[in-house]
Parts: C-alpha cells; structure tokens; sequence
C-alpha cells in the first residue's frame, strides 16, 4: 500500500480539480507527467477506490481462467488498477497510458507484460484486433480526460466472449458526460455488439473536490462500474 502524501487534503482536491478541467491535450499531459511521483499517494488522500473495486467486480463475473487471461488496462497511468487485478489472481497485463512519467512509473512496478504509449482519443490503440480476453479503462472517462469515442476500439481490441470493463463519476460536473457515455454503450448494445452483463454503482467512489461536487450530505462523489461481453 503507498505511504499517504504530505500534503494536506485540501491542497491534493486543488490538484484534482485542476486535471478535470483540464481541456488542452498538451496541458493535460504535463500535468499528468509532472503529477507520476506523487500520483499514488494523492489517491489514496482521496480515498479513491474505482480501481479496487473495478478489479473485484470483473473478478467476480469473469468466466475461465484468470492466471491465463490477457488483459488490456487502458489509461493504466502508474499500475493501481493492475495491483488490484493481479490480487485476483490475473497473471498476464498489457498496459496504455498518453503520459510517459505514468508509464515509467508502472514500468518500475513489473507488474505489467507490456506497456506502450497511446494518446488516447488521438491515436488508434497500438493492438491486434480481438487479442484481449478483457479490456479495463478505470477513471479515465470523465469530462476533459478520455474521450468516450475511445470505447469502440475498447470493443475492437477484445476477443469474442471477452470483457469490457469501464467506469464513470456521477459529480455534478460529469453529467453532461456520463450522459454521452450511457447513450453510446446503449447504441452499442441495441447494435448487437456487445451486451451488459453487470452494473454496480458506488456512493462512495472518493473524495469530493468541493461541496459543489460532492453527494448531498456527504464529501464523497458516487461512482458507476460497468462490464460489457463482446458477441
């Protein structure tokens, strides 16, 4: 488990904030490369738990062998979600991430097989067509991170029968999103492309960055898990 960050709560909600309004990709980028060193340990400030959760729930509906899936973390930034996926026992990770610094920090972990960079929403994802036996992207679709256009190549990538795993925030500055999101899944699924085979939603997904953004009566944000099969 990392070691909390020095730094007071509210000064890492400053830092939060700022990424997600972020809307040059160049910025953006930046902030994430200079944000690696301490990316860890303001998480954990925040009580952040999509990628705990995310990888305890595709566990949980994931059919065969996990010690012989091949699965793609998308947006994978330092490896939380692969330590968590690895703790249910999936051997074998494929990592993608836009920020150099993210991924030199998920490289010194070992934890995954391979890892290449992908600016993603720009670039069409660096893999073979059907080669995934899942496929996770945990907390980058939201508002002025990943585009939801990025969700077809999601699809693209996995294998027949395999697994599409993604999460969105339910903040209030998320709606407008979370609403292109659900009406693209939607489509996806009336296409006959992929059907929905879980839905778990969170209260408590982590820290709100202000009372604005928070949940009534608590400082929390809430949070939606979604696992999709490719036909």
């Amino acid at each position: 488990m990392a070691a909390l960050s020095s730094r007071p709560l509210a000064e890492v909600q400053r830092r939060v904030a700022e990424v997600h309004h972020q809307r040059d990709l160049r910025q953006l980028l930046r902030f994430y490369n200079g944000w690696a060193e301490d990316y860890d340990q303001d998480v954990a400030v925040l009580q952040y738990q999509a990628p705990s959760l995310a990888a305890a729930f595709l566990a949980s509906i994931f059919q065969g062998s996990a010690e012989d899936a091949l699965v793609l973390d998308v947006a994978c930034g330092t490896g939380l979600v692969a330590q968590e996926l690895q703790a249910k026992g999936f051997r074998h990770l494929h990592g993608l991430d836009g920020s150099r610094e993210m991924l030199e920090h998920a490289r010194r972990k070992g934890l995954y097989e391979d890892l290449k960079f992908c600016l993603l929403g720009q670039e069409t994802l660096p893999s073979p067509e059907g080669c995934y036996d899942a496929t996770v992207i945990v907390g980058a679709l939201s508002e002025g991170q990943v585009p939801s256009g990025v969700i077809p190549q999601l699809l693209l990538v996995t294998k027949p029968g395999g697994y599409v795993c993604l999460t969105t925030r339910n903040n209030s500055s998320n709606l407008r999103y979370k609403i292109e999101l659900q009406q693209l899944l939607n489509d996806l699924e009336k296409q006959g492309l992929w059907e929905k085979v879980g839905m778990q939603e969170v209260e408590k997904w982590e820290r709100a960055t202000s009372h604005q953004e928070s949940d009534q009566d608590s400082d929390y944000i809430s949070g939606v898990i979604y696992i999709y099969r490719k036909k």
